[in-house]
């Protein structure tokens, strides 16, 4: 696994990249990172700006609404599956 690098850093070195008049190689090479990885966190700052950078299994509000959502679906379903065994168990002790 990569080196990890807090949220300051990946912002502070975004903000050189794109505010000061040097290339993406130049400030990563200042910074001792590749440069493939500052232009993923200048992309992830583009697509999300008020949360670029959620990581450590933590998802977007969104994301984990709609993780929530499955989850419950599942659950209802599961649920459902249950109560119609239960009413088949039922209406056959009904009938005996």
């Amino acid at each position: 696994m990569g080196k990890q690098y807090d949220t300051e850093f990946k912002l502070q070195a975004v903000r050189l990249a794109t505010e000061l008049n040097k290339s993406v190689t130049q400030v990563a090479d200042e910074l001792g990172i590749p440069s493939s990885t500052l232009h993923g966190w200048i992309k992830a700052t583009q697509q999300d700006p008020h949360q670029p950078f959620i990581g450590s299994g933590q998802l977007r509000p969104e994301d984990q609404a709609a993780r929530d959502l499955q989850k419950r679906l599942r659950d209802l379903e599961e649920e459902n599956a249950i109560l119609k065994k239960a009413m088949r168990i039922f209406a056959n002790n009904d009938r005996k």
